[in-house]
């Protein structure tokens, strides 16, 4: 049987094994040897089941005696050997206060979000209130208030993304101007900027999600010419120049009559090439006089109503302003393209 006297040379000899580790490594492995599952304390231990009784009692207290110190040890050279470690550090990696530090790089906006900016600033300019509606819609705002047909192609899954419960995902935004002249008597001016989408195939050219700035103008005395007009204006403030426009008759479904406005080429100056496929100009917008269905379906009555819409996409105005030649570039987050801006 272990005496008291053994207990303390076993502690001392433990002790001085403690006092030696220059690690916490080095502490772990001798904190292994002695605590650990298969240790010294472990098999000492052990001896208890063969004792009679009060020995195993006696030696059972003086054995919880040695855990407990043992412990105690193990934490008071660990705590030395931290702060041994954080004092090195500290001296190896001291940091000199007067060495200038690293310029936090400012953000930026978003091309796209700079371009609406501008374009909702120069439209509020010319007293127009900008309006804004849901991503996710129901076919009457979307297509049936439109006087969009229900065979018409634009219905097709093609094009449209369809949800649960008949809803879908706005195509144009188009379905705020329904809820604007629901909720408002004219006159009224508004533009609609906001998110679109529809099922295409992503090229250089076409995104699913894209952003559109949709215009209306409805009054008494409104034509097509307040429209050039109004539009010119706004085509100069947003490119900072003189520009050149051309409509050409076209069809939607919710103008009557309907136009497409084409921009005279910036690159060639009207003369012809690739970019403008050699006629001197580039198609930019659909617009047209608002279909007398379109103005009954919103609540009010075209005998005594009428106005224009157009609808461009936002996407395409800030890579014909920024001279960006891939519509994929705006959603691929790489630095290096928005830190141009």
């Amino acid at each position: 049987m272990l005496k008291t006297k053994e207990l303390e040379a076993f502690l001392e000899k433990a002790k001085e094994k403690i006092q030696k580790a220059d690690s916490i490594e080095g502490l772990k492995k001798i904190y292994n040897f002695y605590l650990g599952k298969n240790g010294e304390i472990t098999r000492l231990f052990s001896l208890l089941k063969d004792l009679p009784q009060d020995k195993k009692r006696e030696l059972g207290v003086g054995l919880n005696a040695l855990k407990r110190r043992l412990k105690e040890l193990f934490e008071i050279k660990e705590k030395e050997l931290k702060d041994k470690e954080v004092g090195l550090k500290l001296k190896k990696e001291k940091i000199d206060i007067t060495i200038p530090g690293y310029r936090i790089e400012k953000g930026h906006l978003h091309p796209i979000t700079m371009a609406r900016r501008e374009i909702e600033e120069i439209f509020r300019s010319m007293g127009f209130e900008v309006a804004e509606g849901p991503e996710v819609e129901t076919e009457w705002y979307n297509f049936d208030a439109l006087n969009i047909p229900k065979d018409h192609p634009a219905r097709d899954a093609w094009d449209t993304f369809y949800l649960k419960n008949a809803l879908l995902l706005r195509t144009h935004t188009s379905p705020v101007q329904i809820r604007y002249m629901e909720r408002h008597q004219p006159p009224f001016r508004i533009i609609a900027p906001g998110r679109v989408f529809r099922h295409e195939a992503t090229d250089a050219s076409h995104e699913f999600d894209f952003w559109q700035v949709e215009g209306l103008v409805i009054d008494k005395t409104i034509n097509a010419a307040h429209f050039k007009a109004i539009i010119l204006e706004f085509l100069e403030h947003f490119f900072k120049k003189r520009v050149k426009i051309r409509l050409r008759p076209s069809y939607f479904p919710f103008t009557e009559p309907s136009f497409e406005v084409d921009l005279g080429c910036f690159v060639c100056q009207g003369k012809g090439c690739s970019t403008c496929k050699k006629t001197g100009w580039v198609e930019l917008l659909g617009a047209g006089m608002v279909h007398p269905n379109v103005i009954k379906n919103s609540g009010l009555n075209p005998k005594f109503w009428q106005g224009f819409a157009f609808g461009v996409g936002l996407d395409r105005l800030a890579m014909m302003r920024y001279k960006i030649d891939d519509i994929r570039w705006f959603h691929s987050a790489d630095l290096r393209f928005l830190k141009q801006f």
